[in-house]
């Protein structure tokens, strides 16, 4: 298969003055959009390239000889991930059944966020910061260059990227200033909401050996 870059979800200005058009068109079209184009030359004529993405991860993940394959299809799943991780009109504290998880496994929304931060801010390098669902639990992590949670076991809820591409035209060296602005002004959590609720009915389906095989 051909990969795609995939449409992001709101047009390129959605997201101000948080983050800028201008950050957000050299992030998705020059970057993004790179790691597409990549994956296509890295997969052709490879048994990869008869793959989605997400198995394509979970196969090259270990296989130091498909690094390559591997941290550019993870690229172009963790972008994707990303744009969808944000919204306008986002960030705050959320309601619903989020809010419950939240408490139950943080303390607080607060406590949360502290802890989203400080794994953003403490990542040393290039990587993402991601609130994920351990087993039955609900934990922060943070993953070096292209390194996807589901590789280990966890299941992504949000991501935060904390490449400086995404965000030093805005924030220059000022990466706890964009992580909390992400955190307070753009997280989508409607979306997290959704990807729990999907977490929770695949692990329902593979627990009565419904699910897909």
């Amino acid at each position: 298969m051909t990969f795609q870059l995939p449409q992001l979800p709101y047009a390129t200005n959605a997201l101000e003055p948080y983050l800028s058009q201008r950050t957000v068109e050299f992030h998705y079209g020059k970057h993004h959009s790179a790691y597409v184009a990549n994956l296509n030359d890295l997969t052709e004529g490879k048994q990869y390239a008869k793959l989605q993405l997400e198995e394509i991860i979970r196969k090259s993940a270990k296989k130091r000889e498909d690094r390559a394959i591997f941290n550019n299809a993870a690229q172009v799943w963790n972008h994707t991930f990303f744009w969808n991780s944000m919204r306008p009109g986002g960030g705050g504290e959320p309601a619903g059944e989020i809010a419950m998880r939240l408490r139950d496994d943080f303390g607080s929304y607060s406590e949360l966020r502290h802890a989203f931060i400080d794994k953003a801010v403490g990542q040393f390098g290039s990587g993402w910061a991601w609130l994920v669902l351990d087993g039955s639990k609900l934990a922060v992590m943070s993953t070096s260059e292209a390194m996807n949670p589901m590789v280990t076991g966890q299941v992504p809820l949000l991501t935060c990227d904390v490449w400086e591409h995404a965000y030093y035209l805005d924030y220059q060296n000022r990466r706890k200033e964009f992580v909390e602005t992400f955190f307070d002004h753009l997280a989508n959590w409607e979306q997290v909401q959704s990807r729990l609720m999907e977490a929770k009915t695949r692990k329902a389906q593979q627990a009565t050996g419904t699910g897909k095989r």
